[in-house]
């Protein structure tokens, strides 16, 4: 329990339904989805559905997103990949005549075929009770009539005002008299709006092969794009098997590749052969196990995760036992490692996040995302859609994993988590923050399971997270412990220092979890962001 004299959330308890995001104006019209009958997958798409109009940088239709889903009547945990795949014509032969050793982040090239709306269409038809027309009308409302700008989300407009401005549909869209709009301010997308309205009304044709097709492929193509309206027509998302692992008791689900949900579980398992609880669990100890189970987790990730129906990954190997075992053996507890040891396996030649659990306790973990701010900046006018840069994950080395290839998705960093115990569904939960996100859900869960902490100390609690050779740091981790993490061989530096990010904190968490015994729901969200948990 927090100390109340100091500034802080506590949980938020209810009996009938909860909802953890990041945006008041998602979370209460989950709420409200659920308060008038529709269940945890309604609400979650609703929910997304207003992310998608108040977080325009985060999330949107021209994005994907990634799903776990609970039901309350059936052991089996559900996994939905609902993210895009690159044009027919994408061949690493054609990016290497054309000399492009990478993808540029902000160009048509970075663009795979969006797969959130395709998503929204069959998740609902399988599991929603609602109608889309219905779940839909809360974000168009929205989007016709106008949202306030909040805090967060003008800092981050502001900070891509040079970015939209490059592709003027974007810049008419989003930056209304030439620059971003205040906070504090209103903010109306009527195209987006009439978009919504007819996806409700007719259905995913809309998006892929109607007006708002040709729009989008027009516009990726007038950018030297290699996209055409049958790559669009031809697409779809699919259910896929979950990954997981058993920690400390917890059974721990993943989306597979071609998410980086694995490099979460490996960091978990490494961290199951250590004893965590006798520490403090702000400790540069308990730290410096975090960022060297993180670097060895990331470095496999880079190296053998992609597209799994084109370049399979050695699951049921990286999840093993022994190469836990063997992972664990690299991590000195006392000294940072210097070059990270081969990989013994063969090497090939923003975000937004809302879970809901309904008073059937059916649970979901929904994801989604533009990557980077905005995406690839590239728009539709006449659609209101913006559409992301995920392919920028690509690689244009032929041979590699993630290598661009036809109709191939990229390596994607948005991971929604679920876990269970004892058969029941204990937590779903998510952590945005693009790389970070598996060391985000290492993190929060062993702050919960090892710790004892509960969910909204577990949100709250100071980050840490290792790239290019740095160890960035939060403010809210102290200037002791920092200098401790330092003296175990780590460069540290604090977050705001770093030089290769936003400016912001690291990662944003939201969790809903059940107390069977007490027949209660509890969520938590993130104060680093406008986190928001509701219930009923």
């Amino acid at each position: 329990m927090r100390d109340f004299e100091l500034p802080g959330r506590s949980p938020v308890y209810a009996a009938n339904g909860m909802i953890a995001t990041t945006n008041p104006q998602a979370a209460l019209t989950a709420v409200e989805i659920l308060r008038a009958g529709g269940n945890a997958m309604d609400a979650a798409i609703a929910g997304a559905a207003v992310l998608s109009v108040t977080e325009p940088y985060n999330m949107g239709i021209g994005g994907d997103v990634f799903v776990l889903y609970a039901p309350a009547t059936q052991d089996d945990v559900l996994a939905y990949n609902g993210s895009g795949y690159a044009p027919l014509r994408a061949t690493a032969a054609w990016y290497a005549e054309h000399g492009m050793a990478a993808i540029p982040a902000a160009s048509a090239h970075a663009v795979t075929i969006p797969g959130a709306v395709d998503a929204w269409v069959r998740l609902n038809a399988d599991h929603g009770r609602k109608s889309l027309e219905e779940l839909l009308e809360p974000a168009i409302t929205l989007a016709e009539d106008g949202y306030p700008v909040s805090d967060v989300v003008s800092y981050y407009w502001q900070q891509a005002t040079a970015h939209l401005k490059r592709d003027p549909a974007a810049a008419a869209i989003f930056l209304p008299g030439g620059r971003a709009p205040a906070r504090g301010s209103l903010h109306r997308q009527p195209a987006l709006a009439c978009t919504l309205r007819r996806i409700g009304r007719e259905g995913r044709a809309v998006f892929y092969e109607g007006a708002v097709a040709q729009e989008l492929v027009d516009r990726l193509q007038q950018a030297g794009g290699l996209h055409s309206l049958e790559d669009f027509a031809l697409y779809r998302g699919e259910y896929v098997t979950p990954i997981q692992t058993d920690y400390r008791g917890y059974d721990i689900f993943e989306c597979p590749p071609n998410g980086q949900g694995i490099a979460a579980l490996l960091m978990l398992n490494v961290l199951a052969g250590f004893r965590l609880n006798g520490l403090d669990p702000a400790c540069a100890q308990r730290l410096h196990l975090e960022v060297e189970a993180a670097r060895l987790a990331y470095r496999d990730r880079d190296l053998l995760i992609g597209d799994s129906a084109h370049h399979p990954a050695p699951v049921q190997e990286l999840l093993s036992e022994a190469y836990a075992a063997y992972l664990r053996g690299q991590v000195d507890p006392h000294r940072a490692l210097g070059e990270l040891p081969e990989s013994p396996f063969p090497r090939h030649s923003d975000t937004t996040y809302i879970s809901v659990i309904d008073r059937d306790r059916n649970a979901v973990s929904f994801i989604g995302s533009l990557f980077h701010s905005f995406g690839s900046g590239i728009a539709g006018l006449e659609s209101g859609v913006v559409l992301h840069n995920r392919g920028f994950g690509f690689r244009t080395a032929a041979g590699h994993p993630n290598a661009i290839g036809p109709r191939k998705r990229p390596l994607h960093t948005i991971i929604p988590g679920m876990a269970r115990k004892d058969g029941r569904t204990a937590l779903s939960f998510g952590v945005v923050g693009g790389r970070y996100q598996p060391l985000g859900h290492a993190h929060v869960l062993s702050n919960i399971i090892d710790f004892g902490l509960d969910l909204q100390e577990a949100v709250d609690l100071g980050r840490v997270y290792p790239e290019d050779g740095l160890v960035q740091v939060e403010r809210g981790i102290a200037d002791r412990t920092a200098m401790d993490l330092a003296g175990y061989g780590h460069q540290v530096v604090r977050r705001a220092e770093a030089g290769d990010h936003d400016g912001g904190p690291i990662g944003a968490a939201s969790i809903v979890g059940i107390d069977w015994q007490a027949g209660m729901l509890i969520g938590a969200a993130d104060p680093r962001t406008d986190g928001c948990a509701l219930g009923y």
